[in-house]
């Protein structure tokens, strides 16, 4: 029962990870995450009731999910961070330009 469990997981993951051409994303990388701790725990807790295999399908599922669901969050927080940074750039830029403005003015009244 374990080997017909466990193969095709086996495969799935191994084509999977053969399969992403670039780099994983963070919602990817947890979700990732999310199904290999999951089926283990699964596997850990299906096997104190006799079914390991069942266990590591549930537990699989159950922790892709919320490693999708936590990897999303962290995706969005990562981008808006990214977008509040280059706010903050181009804010510091812009500032930069005003002062040599100022500046600029202030030596022609000087003239």
């Amino acid at each position: 029962m374990k080997k017909v469990i466990f193969t095709p997981l086996l495969i799935t993951l191994l084509f999977a990870s053969l399969g992403c051409s670039g780099q994983l994303t963070t919602r990817e990388k947890s979700a990732a995450i999310g199904t290999v701790s999951g089926a283990a725990v699964g596997a850990i807790i299906g096997s104190t009731v006799g079914s390991p295999g069942a266990g590591a399908g549930i537990g699989s599922a159950v922790g892709l999910a919320a490693g999708a669901f936590i990897g999303d969050r962290m995706l969005k927080k990562e981008k808006k961070e990214t977008q509040q940074q280059q706010e903050l750039e181009q804010n510091q830029a812009d500032l930069e330009r005003q002062q040599q403005e100022l500046e600029q003015m202030k030596q022609k009244q000087e003239w």
